[in-house]
């Protein structure tokens, strides 16, 4: 099984011209980015080509009612295609929503899916049908096509300790899960100040127990390819100073750190030299 890393453009400044460039040097095998916001872009298509890049599409459903989510779904989907993403993660639906209404979603959704042949994640993320732990068991219980995208971070936030507690489930998700957010959260907060200090060393290491259990799932089931992206945020998530709201922490540095981790951790998981 070969392990994908894809840059997260989230909180990239710089022009995409020299940011590509980077994230080239850097052995990332593509991008990961809002579609919407890509395609506002003149020439990423081109930059994907000239850098060999492959493209994770990012959506957000939008609306109040299960029907305008749905149809934003689909929308925001066949706006992607142009960019032929490799995969789609889907931020989908609302927290707020009945578990009525959360099937009502994904039995549309789904359906969908089968139709344009692309593989849709939907993510564990805070403000969404898979906001908590719980929720996200009952649907994977009942849709055995549903697939995830593990940002894990955000149940730590949403629960508000590391969620060993919960480990049934985290072992339910790695058996769905088809792309990681290898993101770092606590207690209070969805990303820590910087994972690279001592303080935050138990949440690191929890949250890798966590992935490996996903690729170890992924190996058992013969996939021959894993995909993750160290997704930290720009200020937001990521911790300012009063006042200044300077940032703690070089937000590219962490990313980078995170990148080349995974890849080592990646190689002694799977036992793949």
């Amino acid at each position: 099984m070969q392990l994908k890393t894809f840059r997260h453009l989230w909180g990239v400044t710089e022009p995409f011209e020299s940011a590509f460039s980077k994230i080239k040097e850097n052995g990332y095998n593509g991008v990961e980015f809002k579609s919407v916001r890509a395609l506002e872009h003149v020439g990423f298509k081109k930059l994907l080509s000239k850098y060999d890049f492959e493209f994770i599409a990012q959506i957000h459903t939008y609306g109040e009612t299960v029907t305008e989510h749905v149809a934003s779904f689909k929308e925001l989907i066949q706006q992607s295609l142009p960019l032929n993403p490799v995969l789609i993660n889907s931020q989908s639906g609302k927290d707020s929503w009945t578990m009525s209404q959360k099937h009502e979603f994904l039995a549309q959704a789904l359906a969908y899916e089968k139709e344009i042949g692309i593989p849709v994640a939907h993510e564990t993320h805070r403000g969404r049908i898979t906001y908590n732990p719980w929720d996200t068991r009952e649907l994977l219980l009942s849709f055995a096509e549903l697939n995830i995208c593990c940002d894990f971070s955000h149940w730590v936030c949403v629960c508000e300790r590391l969620i060993e507690s919960e480990i049934e489930i985290i072992q339910l998700c790695a058996e769905r899960c088809i792309h990681i957010h290898a993101r770092v959260g606590y207690e209070q907060g969805p990303q820590v100040p910087d994972p690279r200090a001592p303080e935050y060393q138990q949440h690191v290491e929890a949250h890798e127990k966590w992935w490996d259990m996903i690729w170890q799932k992924q190996l058992a089931k013969g996939m021959r390819q894993s995909t993750i992206a160290p997704e930290f945020g720009p200020p937001g998530y990521h911790h300012t100073l009063p006042f200044s709201n300077t940032p703690v922490s070089n937000l590219w540095e962490i990313c980078e750190w995170m990148n080349e981790r995974q890849k080592e951790r990646f190689k002694k998981v799977t036992n793949i030299f």
